[in-house]
């Protein structure tokens, strides 16, 4: 494996973060969730639009991020559209964040939105997991091999090698839905129990209902800016202290071991190049689309050993009160999940860095505030992975 490349001139920050309508959102446009969520994150940290060069996006048009930047009366000189499923805002955070550091651009915009929920109610568009028949997914396609019957099949596969149990897995559930109680913006916040999960409806063994993600109307932004600009800013910026990325597969017969993700390569690089371990982590906000991505996500960024998952996940870590606080807004499996739920992440890491999560917030041992956040998200089904290291502290 070859060694992380050294980056870094310029310092970037998070400046700006909001979150758009969020939950049931009917009777607005994607576009128009954007515009919402743009506006918040600037008027979280005061800059003014016009410093905004730069504008990432990706989901939306036929030519994003150009008629996203139109529409929200901006003209960039640097774009990134990068689509890699569910990874795709941490590798633009990435992007992003590199090309400020080299003085390509000086602060950049990511911002999503999406009515996946309302389009689907509506009848716009129905839910389809299944992916194309061109290309190398002919060879699976035939056989009705949907997205979630992947993960499905991985998370088999970690029970057979590991002993993972269906409750372990149910845990995650419980465990985000729990942490969903103290957040206002969450969808479902009532608590559940390890045998609700068990005993809900079957969707693809192993994973009942509650052990996939909820679909949901919403958006949200992060601005990301030179070290230049955060005297002027309101917010308490929160910096970017590395970042990897890294492609698996897209066909299931390419992935040479369905019990270890792309995490294991992109959280490797991510935390060298931000000098830094896996135990200094305060808080983790992990791409959680099925309960299984959570466990392995964990172990591949080095929380705990390969097939220690299981038993990592059920002693109650995840809580907002525990030993790795881990999506504490409740996640893709309770808060909220529009479609690409990554920048997400980044938005729920910054206000916890910034001591913003109100009676969600978490703290150290000592009382004060996390120090260190990790934002890890898994695109298509484990096909790639994208993780950035956040700090109070420039690092």
């Amino acid at each position: 494996m070859p060694p992380a490349i050294p980056s870094r001139s310029r310092k970037v920050a998070a400046v700006g973060i909001a979150l758009s309508d969020c939950g049931r959102v009917d009777g607005v446009t994607p576009f128009a969730l954007h515009a919402q969520a743009a506006r918040r994150a600037l008027a979280d940290c005061g800059l003014d639009r016009g410093v905004i060069d730069g504008v990432a996006s990706a989901g939306l048009g036929t030519l994003a991020p150009v008629e996203v930047a139109e529409y929200l009366g901006l003209a960039p000189r640097w774009v990134d559209s990068t689509s890699v499923g569910g990874a795709t805002w941490e590798v633009m955070a990435a992007h992003a964040a590199e090309a400020i550091a080299a003085g390509r651009a000086n602060a950049v915009l990511l911002v999503y939105g999406s009515t996946a929920r309302a389009d689907i109610k509506a009848g716009r568009r129905t839910s389809n997991l299944s992916f194309g028949a061109r290309g190398p997914l002919q060879f699976e396609a035939p056989y009705g091999h949907s997205l979630i019957a992947k993960y499905a099949m991985a998370a088999r596969r970690h029970m057979h090698e590991y002993g993972t149990t269906l409750e372990q897995l149910a845990s995650v559930a419980v465990q985000a839905r729990a942490n969903a109680a103290t957040n206002p913006d969450a969808m479902f916040r009532a608590p559940i129990t390890v045998d609700e999960v068990l005993a809900g409806p079957m969707i693809a063994d192993p994973f009942t209902k509650l052990h996939c993600c909820i679909r949901s109307d919403g958006g949200c932004a992060v601005l990301l800016a030179a070290e230049e600009y955060v005297a002027d800013c309101a917010s308490e910026p929160v910096w970017v202290l590395g970042a990897g990325e890294h492609v698996s597969h897209t066909t299931m017969s390419e992935w040479e071991d369905f019990t270890v993700s792309p995490a294991a390569v992109s959280g490797r690089l991510a935390f060298e190049r931000a000098g830094v371990r896996p135990q200094d982590v305060d808080v983790a906000q992990i791409y959680d689309a099925f309960t299984y991505m959570t466990l392995v996500t964990l172990e591949d960024l080095g929380f705990c050993g390969k097939g220690e998952g299981g038993a990592f996940v059920e002693e109650g870590r995840l809580l907002r009160t525990g030993a790795l606080p881990t999506n504490t807004d409740g996640g893709g499996l309770s808060a909220q999940h529009p479609g690409m739920r990554g920048l997400f992440l980044l938005v729920e890491a910054v206000r916890q860095l910034r001591g913003e999560a109100g009676p969600g917030q978490v703290r150290r041992p000592d009382g004060t505030l996390p120090e260190l956040a990790v934002a890890s998200g898994t695109g298509g089904w484990f096909c790639s992975s994208g993780t950035v290291v956040l700090g109070r502290e420039r690092g």
